[in-house]
């Protein structure tokens, strides 16, 4: 069972000294009115957790029966929640779940909707079945406060023209829709009025096996969105179908073995956040002189290696930490690395919510950049390590899969 924050302050009595060490510095008057002070302000902290819970469950009731407008309130409300629940708990495995939990709602919401929309303007009922996919942080199950738009559609073959025709309609009013409800438009274009992020099954299997038999003009780009794809999970719609498209995405990619190593190639390129002598790297000169992008030279190239090594192995899940412990349980890494993953991703995922927490009080003007002198020194030491574990893993990555 996932423990919760407060539970874990609970255990602090449990950790203290035993009363018989105390009692060399301080009176048992004293320790006993430290112990009730520890006492009253744990309550207070559990107090605010209960409230929290209770708001975001009331939040969420009210799903089910919300417009668009009305849902985008609730969602700011849901995100304002779990914002100061992240300053006080600094979880960052718990703002994963809650965020993605209500966003699926939300999405769920929309797609009834849309689909409600479509019939009373004459476009009728959904011709085939269809499910609605995620990809991205969504698709890992790692939502933060800050979120955009990565959704494909696939719809059951058997509708021929007139289903490409209402999938059209369907997927770029599902846009309008979630961006009303406040999820930003994603400026990569992976929507669902993008035809690349749209089609029937025959279409979408047609696409991979162009894209996996280097049958495409642009590899790069459709490498790219091959990688995208890696991380699919299905949020509405017709479960049976979305699950068949993911099986299919994640047997190509491990059948193909070029294409698993081309992208292991881009994964063991990406740069990294270190410099000479392996300490962290800033931005020589610019804006962000002295500062390093946290998401693109640190937590990025963990995902992206860790999803490398999943899919290497067949692996079903989408979610970083899920990924990491079932490849120290089949042996993939070591025990000790398993562990400086883990923690590694949980160092940077922390930096990048708290950016995001400065930008949404406008405090700074994006949610990627940190300047390491505003750490203290054990901090700094902190994310140099987790990027030297990143390093690690790009060079295991590096020589299993033979990149030259």
């Amino acid at each position: 069972m996932e423990t919760t924050p407060h539970d874990d302050m609970s255990h602090l009595l449990d950790e203290l000294p035993l009363v018989t060490q105390l009692t060399r510095y301080c009176t048992v008057a004293e320790i006993s009115e430290a112990l009730q002070q520890v006492r009253a302000d744990l309550a207070a902290v559990r107090r605010k957790f209960e409230v929290w819970d209770a708001q975001s469950a009331l939040q969420q009731g009210l799903i089910a029966t919300a417009d668009a407008p009305a849902l985008k309130k609730l969602h700011e409300e849901l995100n304002r929640i779990e914002l100061e629940r992240f300053i006080t708990a600094q979880s960052v495995c718990n703002l994963h779940q809650s965020c993605t939990h209500y966003r699926d709602m939300l999405a769920e919401r929309a797609l009834q909707i849309v689909t409600e929309e479509m019939a009373a303007a004459g476009h009728g009922a959904p011709p085939v079945a269809y499910a609605l996919i995620s990809m991205g942080s969504d698709g890992r199950e790692e939502q933060t406060l800050i979120t955009d738009q990565d959704y494909l559609i696939v719809y059951d073959d058997g509708g021929e023209e007139a289903a490409d025709v209402w999938f059209v309609e369907f997927g770029n009013r599902l846009v309008d829709c979630l961006e009303a409800a406040g999820f930003k438009r994603c400026t990569g274009d992976i929507m669902t009025s993008n035809p690349t992020w749209r089609g029937s099954y025959k279409q979408w299997r047609k696409r991979l096996f162009a894209i996996v038999r280097y049958e495409v003009e642009d590899f790069a780009k459709n490498m790219m969105d091959l990688i995208v794809l890696s991380d699919a999970r299905f949020v509405g719609g017709d479960r049976e179908l979305g699950e068949k498209l993911i099986e299919l995405i994640r047997d190509m990619e491990k059948e193909h073995f070029q294409v698993l190593w081309s992208m292991a190639r881009a994964a063991t390129e990406m740069k990294l956040a270190l410099g000479f002598m392996r300490k962290l790297w800033t931005e020589p000169s610019g804006e962000h002189r002295g500062e390093l992008n946290v998401k693109l030279l640190a937590w990025a190239p963990l995902v992206m290696n860790v999803r490398i090594l999943a899919i290497s192995q067949g692996m079903a899940a989408t979610n970083t930490i899920q990924r990491i412990n079932y490849l120290e349980q089949e042996g993939s890494l070591s025990a000790e690395m398993a562990s400086g993953l883990r923690e590694a991703y949980d160092i940077l995922t922390q930096h990048r919510i708290l950016l995001q927490i400065k930008q949404i009080k406008g405090i700074q003007k994006d949610s990627h950049y940190l300047d390491p002198l505003m750490l203290d020194n054990d901090e700094r030491e902190q994310l140099r390590q987790a990027v030297v574990r990143v390093e690690e893993l790009q060079k295991m990555i590096h020589t299993n899969f033979n990149i030259v």
